[in-house]
């Protein structure tokens, strides 16, 4: 019989080793807990201060508004547009906690629970999720660098403790919403809610805020600029997570499933077409404000409207397009070999495309078959179009088979096309350009102003850059000079050829001729202007003498040194900007007073504070009159002729009886103009080459600009009355014909000479004209 030894204890001796065993694991985690929390006890005194969270001043970019404050331009490194949170929709809210941190008024700043989910999903090989709470991510996007690491972790945690001791959730949830990184130069959901789709953040739909929602994650990954399968994948699992937790009713979310998006392809566009007006507008604030131009939250307010904005433009494209079918078809942008598999060639063509912007409704497309009855073509949005019939009237003869290989229009070539309706044609990329600019001839606020064809094919502003012969439109300036040296409108001036040998000029010798090539011989000064004859110009700028008027004409704010003593003067020879012509123009509708130009009304900072304010010159103050009221009276009575019988006679479709104008046209059809006005509205029109060539044997100022002046008057005058213009005290008439009061028939200047004319040796001594020639 066996016996137990005393002090053995069997099955007991292992369990005491596991009992130490287990003892120690505790002892040590308890020591490491103690020592973790120690640490942190150290490290949260050192935690960076929150005064970037509690007074939130993010980099605001510059914005630029119309005067009926619809933003037009906005710069900076940081697009925001900082909004309140309860400014901030509940739908985008909504969707932002659906797929960030839908627990996030629930948790102190780190959420356990989703820590614990997060780590199940991913050791049962989920797809990897993070649980990273908003406050969390708001501390490493103020405090923190983005390395992986479990030192920069947990000062997350710690910052995400003290932000939650610090501010109030929706304090938290502002300040994330506003500083978020969106993609597309956006930071806050309000900024890219503009650039994406081209809305105000309240107005977005619950597919435009799941889109919106889904950036967070990865900007680049999930833009729907660059990657609209990817970013509609992520939207479809926001709106299923968003209906999962109750935040929209399944009505909503069937709905907000089926929704078309529609994603602004262009980030720079706003609601309106200004970009030249935006860009002056940042250069004249750039020069006041400096670097601060971009940060400070800096809001110019333009005199601009959007509806006067939106008639030049679409005139001015009207104008250029117009003439664009009057010309030769160019020929295809590019061409390449379409590859035979579907997927190469998709890509293939999308790469091209890509390198042939739009220009708004010119649309590039890819030939993807063409005979001489039907090209089928696909454009960058993946639209296959047929065009056909009249469609095809542009490229017709490209599509023959006797076209150079080339050239032809086939598969594989990179052609415009423009949409009318439900048709489709062939068009081109104008190669020539244009300008157009109004303003108030009460204080010279520019109401629109368009610099150029498409802004992002050629920035350069033709309206305040562009240094062009005005040709005939200059001739009012000339006529208005002589009426203060006793000339009148009824004065008789010989419509004869007239020229000028080398012993005269200095230099060589100079006949010039009217546009026509026809003389009509003797006619009343008003006639001349009617018709823009430019022999009576000539002989009434020799009359007073061409150093006489070019000082005259700097009343209007011309510059002399653009615009030398020489009777070409009397044909436009000088160089002038379409903005210095508006100015100028408007000195005739507003009775004699000289107002200057302007686009800024005010600047404020991100407050509202006004940090200045345009004070302009105004019409009816004596201190700005540059000519007689009644000098403007009898130009204007002339101008409107022009209209009624002249060289302008299309404006007549406007209906109106108080427009008056100018047309020019330079030597060689180079410049095309139309300055022109209605009593509170001046407007000119411009169109040429920027490498000066021949617009055109037949095209002419009247036939270039002036639609594009009527495309916009018809719109900007709709609402405004027709005005009768006063007769000034001082005159007096006779015979239907104005006169000054100390100038009636018999007195002043009646005829000038030039019917016939003397030796050139003669002509040199009794007029002196070697100094006023070339």
């Amino acid at each position: 019989m066996t016996t137990a030894q005393p002090g053995n204890t069997g099955p007991a001796q292992p369990r005491k080793l596991l009992l130490t065993a287990l003892a120690s694991v505790v002892g040590l985690a308890l020591v490491g807990v103690l020592l973790l929390v120690f640490g942190l006890a150290l490290a949260y005194p050192n935690l960076p201060e929150l005064d970037s969270l509690t007074d939130y001043r993010p980099k605001m970019p510059l914005r630029i508004f119309s005067a009926d404050n619809v933003l037009i331009g906005e710069f900076g490194e940081e697009r925001r547009n900082l909004v309140h949170i309860k400014d901030i929709p509940d739908v985008m809210k909504k969707a932002v906690l659906a797929i960030e941190d839908d627990r996030f008024y629930d948790h102190g700043g780190v959420d356990y629970t989703g820590i614990l989910r997060a780590a199940f999903h991913n050791a049962t090989g989920g797809a990897r999720q993070g649980a990273s709470t908003i406050t969390q991510q708001v501390a490493r996007n103020f405090f923190l660098s983005s390395e992986q690491t479990l030192k920069r972790k947990l000062y997350e945690v710690l910052l995400a403790w003290k932000i939650e001791k610090n501010l109030s959730k929706d304090q938290i949830l502002e300040v994330y919403m506003n500083q978020i990184y969106l993609g597309q130069r956006a930071y806050g959901f309000s900024s890219a809610a503009q650039i994406y789709f081209g809305k105000n953040l309240k107005d977005i739909s619950v597919a435009e805020a799941a889109m919106l929602a889904g950036l967070p994650k990865a900007p680049s990954a999930y833009n729907p600029v660059v990657n609209p399968k990817r970013a509609r994948t992520r939207q479809q699992y926001i709106l299923q997570r968003m209906a999962q937790l109750g935040y929209i009713t399944p009505a909503q979310f069937q709905a907000a499933k089926a929704e078309q998006l529609r994603v602004k392809t262009d980030s720079s566009e706003f609601g309106v077409h200004a970009e030249y007006v935006a860009e002056m507008a940042r250069q004249l604030v750039y020069e006041q404000f400096k670097e601060d131009t971009y940060t400070r939250g800096l809001n110019v307010f333009t005199t601009i409207t959007k509806a006067d904005q939106d008639a030049a433009y679409l005139a001015l494209r009207r104008g250029v397009m117009d003439y664009e079918k009057r010309h030769a078809y160019r020929g295809p942008e590019a061409y390449i070999d379409i590859p035979a598999n579907k997927e190469e060639a998709d890509d293939a063509i999308e790469t091209e495309l890509a390198s042939h912007p739009d220009s708004d409704d010119i649309v590039a497309a890819m030939v993807l078959q063409a005979t001489p009855s039907k090209v089928t073509a696909v454009t960058a949005s993946g639209e296959e179009i047929a065009i056909t019939g009249a469609g095809l009237d542009m490229g017709k003869s490209w599509l023959s088979d006797k076209a150079a290989p080339n050239k032809r229009l086939r598969r594989g070539a990179v052609i415009r096309v423009l949409q009318e309706g439900k048709d489709w044609q062939i068009t081109q990329m104008p190669e020539v350009e244009s300008a157009f600019v109004s303003a108030s001839t009460e204080d010279g606020a520019i109401k629109a102003m368009v610099g150029g064809f498409d802004y992002n094919r050629n920035k350069f502003n033709h309206v305040t850059q562009a240094w062009r012969q005005p040709g005939s439109s200059f001739k009012p300036f000339i006529y208005s000079a002589s009426l203060e040296r006793g000339l009148s409108p009824a004065t008789m001036i010989n419509d004869a050829p007239i020229s000028f040998d080398a012993g005269q000029t200095g230099g060589q010798a100079w006949e010039p001729k009217n546009y026509d090539g026809k003389y009509e011989g003797p006619m009343s000064m008003r006639r001349g202007l009617t018709k823009s004859k430019n022999m009576v110009s000539i002989r009434i700028l020799h009359r007073i003498g061409a150093k006489y008027g070019q000082e005259y004409t700097t009343r209007f704010g011309f510059e002399a040194d653009r615009n030398p003593p020489y009777l070409t003067l009397a044909l436009g020879a000088g160089a002038v900007t379409p903005l210095q012509m508006a100015g100028a123009y408007a000195v005739f509708a507003n009775g004699g007073y000289k107002v200057t130009p302007y686009l800024i009304s005010k600047v404020t900072d991100a407050n509202g504070k006004v940090l200045s304010q345009a004070a302009p010159d105004k019409a009816g103050d004596a201190a700005n009159r540059v000519i007689d009221e009644r000098n403007a009276f009898l130009m204007d009575s002339m101008m409107k002729d022009v209209v009624r019988f002249g060289t302008a006679t299309k404006a007549l479709s406007l209906k109106r009886g108080d427009i008056a104008g100018k047309t020019g046209t330079t030597n060689d059809s180079i410049d095309a103009w139309f300055a022109g006005y209605q009593p509170k509205l001046v407007g000119v029109a411009w169109i040429g080459f920027d490498q000066p060539k021949n617009l055109g044997n037949r095209e002419t100022g009247g036939g270039l600009a002036l639609p594009i002046w009527i495309g916009y008057m018809q719109k900007a005058l709709k609402n405004i009355p027709i005005e009768e213009r006063a007769v000034p005290e001082g005159m007096m008439v006779v015979d239907g014909e104005y006169y000054y009061a100390e100038n009636p028939p018999g007195m002043g200047v009646q005829s000038l000479e030039g019917a016939s004319r003397g030796t050139p040796a003669e002509e040199k001594a009794k007029d002196a004209v070697k100094n006023e020639l070339f």
